[in-house]
């Protein structure tokens, strides 16, 4: 594993909505290049790119139509290189979003695939013996193409699945998993990867990491593929790093990724954690300051997952991601500060989305672009000041709407502003660079934790992290007495005598 993920902290960019240098209304690689010093300043050494490749955009460049050319709208294979050798000199590395699952219909793969005569790309993609057989349980576009076949998809309709092969064959036009054409596509993906580094990037986030193999319902088959995969890239690039989409680390820290992330799934930890909002809109996120959260479900599932693969790998919590709501939907400022206090002082390598640090809110109501649909409220451009288009873009017409005027939270303010979410932020990544309890190997033990109680109390080797998110003071009995001499960060207050801890509402204290 790469010894610089130690001390890693990630700062996810949506390039189409982060700066915007030539002034059409959508970022590029320029832009990026720009605000590179501001990703530092913050205290972020590290970038994931989302897909930055050449594609018709039906899913915001999560349909690929070719692999080994930048989309223009971002610039060229030679921006981005350019873009690598930057970020290099300022010491912060650059992972690019891998989609191995699936590729867009344009790409020319599938275009040689949908072809009636058979070709090396026949079974590049997964189809049927003929456009009558669409077995009930799968997803298939039918009777589109000249083929006489329907071919699968993994997502919307022109995201035709790339053939890894099936772990259980059901129906005659399915492949195994070691026939040479399903062979091939997992060395075709390794070919797209080799190129890129290559060319400097310092590994992959990969999309949809357990979707390669169908019919394989424990995954067992689509973790061999990925052993093979990560051990050969890691054999020829050892300081290469990939990250899954996954949220199951049991299996993907074990079949060679180096992180896996914790996502945002109904019934999860990490959803209890930040996002246990009903229809209603009552929530009972154990960060809220309503007070009707539970740490002790999170932490029965959490270190089950983290002491079974800590000699792994690493898990990695998000503040949010392109995919999902920004926290801000729901909790204030203050919910914020706290719920980020936890996220960057757990194990593993933390991940921090754009604007997160400043509070950017979820923008409701918008038509969906570019595939986004629900997911679209959190693509909106960086707020980076009160100019046109919070100074992301000059047009006149932005990749989409930006908060200004109405909303005023922007990085010029929020850095003057000293108790600010910005500022927080920055002051709890510093103590992460600055102790090595509170990086990614540190060791994480329990202090206190009780059932739909507050508060949670946690070390990190020598260091102890208090949260009482809570409207309400909350009490806390130690189970030994502990010498905590300085205290390194607070929100809120704390008393200490001997054993028993009472913490004052919404507070976040961290001791050394």
């Amino acid at each position: 594993m790469a010894d610089w993920l130690k001390d890693a902290v990630f700062y996810e960019i949506y390039p189409q909505s982060f700066m915007d240098s030539d002034g059409d209304g959508i970022g590029d690689f320029k832009g990026i290049g720009e605000k590179l010093d501001y990703v530092k300043q913050l205290g972020c050494n590290a970038i994931w790119l989302n897909p930055c490749f050449d594609s018709p955009f039906m899913d915001a460049g999560y349909d690929v139509k070719n692999y080994k050319k930048c989309a223009e709208r971002y610039g060229t294979n030679e921006d981005l290189k350019e873009l690598f050798i930057l970020a290099h000199s300022k010491g912060i590395r650059v992972i690019l979003d891998l989609v191995p699952g699936h590729t867009s219909d344009t790409h020319e793969w599938f275009k040689e695939s949908k072809k009636p005569e058979k070709n090396e790309f026949s079974n590049r993609y997964i189809w049927t013996n003929n456009v009558w057989d669409a077995p009930y349980g799968y997803r298939f576009v039918c009777g589109t193409t000249d083929r006489n076949g329907n071919y699968m998809v993994n997502f919307f309709s022109s995201q035709p699945a790339l053939n890894y092969g099936f772990n259980k064959i059901t129906h005659s036009w399915q492949l195994p998993v070691n026939h040479p054409d399903c062979i091939a596509t997992r060395e075709a993906m390794k070919d797209v990867m080799k190129f890129w580094l290559e060319m400097g990037c310092d590994g992959f986030r990969v999309d949809m990491a357990d979707s390669l193999v169908k019919n394989d319902d424990d995954k067992t088959a689509t973790m061999q593929v990925w052993k093979n995969i990560t051990d050969e890239i890691h054999k020829l690039y050892p300081e290469a790093v990939l990250v899954s989409e996954w949220s199951c680390p049991k299996k993907a820290l074990k079949c060679g990724f180096d992180m896996d992330f914790y996502l945002d799934h109904e019934g999860h930890g990490y959803h209890s954690l930040f996002r246990e909002v009903t229809e209603t809109g009552e929530n009972n996120s154990f960060f809220s300051k309503q007070g009707n959260g539970d740490a002790k479900g999170f932490l029965d599932e959490y270190l089950d997952d983290f002491n079974e693969t800590k000699n792994y790998g690493y898990i990695s919590f998000i503040t949010c991601n392109h995919d999902t709501p920004r926290m801000s939907k729901w909790m204030d400022e203050r919910e914020l500060k706290l719920a980020y206090s936890m996220i960057f002082t757990m194990p593993g390598v933390p991940f921090l989305y754009y604007g997160d640090e400043i509070g950017m809110p979820f923008m409701e109501g918008l038509i969906s672009k570019e595939g986004g649909f629900s997911r679209t409220g959190s693509r909106t451009p960086m707020q980076w000041n009160s100019d046109k288009n919070c100074g992301f873009s000059v047009s006149d017409t932005p990749y989409l709407p930006t908060g200004c005027p109405g909303n005023t939270v922007c990085v010029e303010s929020e850095e003057k502003r000293e108790d600010s979410l910005y500022n927080t932020v920055k002051n709890i990544i510093s103590l992460r660079h600055k102790y090595r309890d509170l990086q990614a190997d540190g060791d994480f033990s329990v202090l206190y934790v009780k059932k739909g109680e507050y508060p949670l109390i946690y070390k990190r080797g020598s260091i102890v992290i208090m949260v009482n998110p809570s409207l309400n003071p909350a009490e806390a009995e130690l189970p030994e007495e502990i010498d905590m001499k300085e205290v390194i960060f607070k929100i809120g207050d704390a008393t200490l005598n001997g054993k028993k801890v009472v913490m004052s509402p919404q507070s976040s204290i961290i001791y050394l």
